[in-house]
C-alpha cells in the first residue's frame, strides 16, 4: 500500500491498513466553513469541494469515527498534526483530547503568514492551527533549531546557565567566579509558531486546488517526527502536498482523497515535484526592508506609507486624487535628478498614480532635461534639509553683500 494514492472515503479505506502501520498522519480535512471551496488553476480547471455540515455535531461526528481508526493504524511511536482554523479548533481539541488522551497532547502549532485585507467585520485572519498528538509517551521527535532573536546578546549565546534554589535562570560561574561558556549551540529550540509565507497566485508549485498548503510547511511537520524511509499517512490529501513533501524528503507515503480529480492531482504533482522558494525564509524579514536609513528618516513624518519592494516608488500618501494614488520618491544620495525622476515617472504611470511627487535631496548647479519633459506629472520638493540649507546660504549670502 506504499506510495500510493488511493481514491475513497479515508474511513473505509483506513479499515483496510493494518494496526500499528503509520510513523505520521497529517490531515487538513474541511474547516467547517459551510461553504463550497472552489479555485481554478492557471490552467482554468475548476478545483472544489463542500464544506457544509448539517451541525457542528455532525461534522464533529464525521471526524471522530476517522479519528479512532486514525489512532489504530499509528505506530506507538507515531504522531498526528491535525490542521484546522478558527471555525471549529476549540472542538477539534476537545474531540482530540478523547480519542488520544488529553496527556498525549504535545503542542499547538500556529502557523502565520500575511494575507490582504476583507470587508468582514472582525480582524484580519492571518494564522491556522495545527494540534500535535501522540499515540504513546514514547513518540518520535528531532529537535529542531532556529535563529536567534536580533534582540540576543553576545552573553546569551555564549555563556552556560543554570537554575537556581529560586528556580530562576542565573549564569553559570567556577569557584573563581569567572563565567563558564556554554560551547557551541544550535540556535534557539524550535518556537510553536511558525512564520511561513501563504502560497501567493503566482507561486511555481500552485496548482489551483483551493486549499493547498506550502510545501515547506508540511517538510518542516515530516522532519520534527519522522526518519527517512517512514511512512507518512494524509487521508485527507486534496492536492498532494503532503505526498510530494515526502516524497522529496524520501518517505513514503500513502494519500486519500474522495475526490477523483483531486487524486489525479496529487499523481501529477508526484511525478513532477514542483517547490517555491520563498524569499521570507531563506533571507528573513530584514530582506525586504531595503530603502536607505536617510530615505526612510525622511518620509516618517509624513502621512504615508512606506513602499519596500519598488524600485521607482518609496512610498504612497495617505490621501487619494480622484480615487487615484499620490506616490513618492527620495532622490538618492548620488542620484541625479532625472534619474529619479525617470524612475518614477515610469514606475508611477504602472500603477495610473494621479500624483507624483519627488523629493530632492541635493542642490542642483544647472537644470535638468526632465523640467521640460515631465513638468506636468513630476512634481519637485525640495527636502526639509534642503530647504533650510538654502535658507541659510541666502541669509548668509545677504550678509556678504
Amino acid at each position: 500500500m506504499m506510495n500510493q494514492v488511493l481514491h475513497g472515503d479515508c474511513l473505509s479505506i483506513l479499515n483496510t491498513i493494518p494496526a500499528n502501520y503509520v510513523d505520521i498522519v497529517y490531515l487538513d480535512p474541511p474547516f467547517f466553513t459551510q461553504s463550497k471551496q472552489t479555485l481554478k488553476s492557471k490552467a482554468l480547471h475548476e478545483y472544489s469541494f463542500a464544506d457544509n455540515w448539517d451541525s457542528i455535531e455532525s461534522y464533529l461526528d464525521f471526524l471522530m469515527l476517522r479519528l479512532y481508526e486514525i489512532r489504530r493504524v499509528m505506530k506507538d511511536n507515531g504522531t498526528i498534526f491535525f490542521h484546522c482554523d478558527r471555525n471549529a479548533s476549540h472542538r477539534i481539541r476537545v474531540l482530540l483530547d478523547e480519542v488520544f488522551g488529553y496527556e498525549r497532547f504535545i503542542s499547538e502549532i500556529i502557523w502565520t503568514y500575511r494575507r490582504w485585507s476583507t470587508s468582514t467585520r472582525s480582524l484580519l485572519g492571518s494564522h491556522q492551527t495545527i494540534f500535535m498528538y501522540a499515540k504513546t509517551a514514547n513518540y518520535k521527535f528531532n529537535k529542531m533549531y532556529q535563529e536567534y532573536s536580533e534582540t540576543t546578546n553576545l552573553d546569551q549565546i555564549l555563556q552556560k546557565r543554570e537554575r537556581d534554589q529560586h528556580g530562576k535562570s542565573v549564569y553559570v560561574t567556577d569557584s573563581e567566579g569567572r563565567t563558564v561558556l556554554n560551547g557551541p549551540k544550535k540556535g534557539v529550540p524550535m518556537s510553536d509558531t511558525w512564520e511561513i509565507p501563504y502560497l501567493n497566485p503566482k507561486a511555481r508549485e500552485r496548482c489551483g486546488y483551493p486549499t493547498q498548503k506550502p510545501l515547506q510547511l508540511l517538510e518542516r511537520i515530516i522532519l520534527l517526527a519522522s526518519n527517512e524511509k517512514d511512512l507518512i499517512l494524509d487521508p485527507f490529501c486534496g492536492s498532494g502536498t503532503t505526498l510530494v513533501a515526502a516524497k522529496l524528503l524520501n518517505r513514503s507515503f500513502v494519500g486519500i482523497d474522495s475526490s477523483r480529480e483531486a487524486v489525479e492531482l496529487s499523481r501529477q504533482r508526484l511525478d513532477n515535484p514542483i517547490k517555491s522558494e520563498s524569499k521570507l525564509l531563506k533571507s528573513g524579514r530584514e530582506a525586504y526592508k531595503n530603502l536607505p536609513d536617510d530615505v526612510i528618516q525622511i518620509l516618517r513624518d509624513l502621512p504615508v506609507k512606506l513602499v519596500r519592494r519598488n524600485s521607482g516608488i518609496d512610498a504612497i500618501h495617505n490621501r487619494f486624487v480622484g480615487g487615484k494614488p499620490v506616490v513618492l520618491r527620495v532622490q538618492r544620495a548620488g542620484e541625479d535628478l532625472s534619474e529619479a525622476a525617470d524612475k518614477l515617472w515610469r514606475a508611477g504611470k504602472k500603477k495610473d498614480a494621479a500624483l507624483l511627487l519627488l523629493i530632492r535631496t541635493q542642490s542642483e548647479k544647472r537644470q535638468y532635461s526632465f523640467v521640460d519633459v515631465y513638468s506636468d506629472d513630476v512634481h519637485v520638493i525640495d527636502s526639509l534639509a534642503l530647504s533650510v540649507q538654502s535658507s541659510l546660504d541666502n541669509l548668509i549670502q545677504a550678509r556678504l553683500h
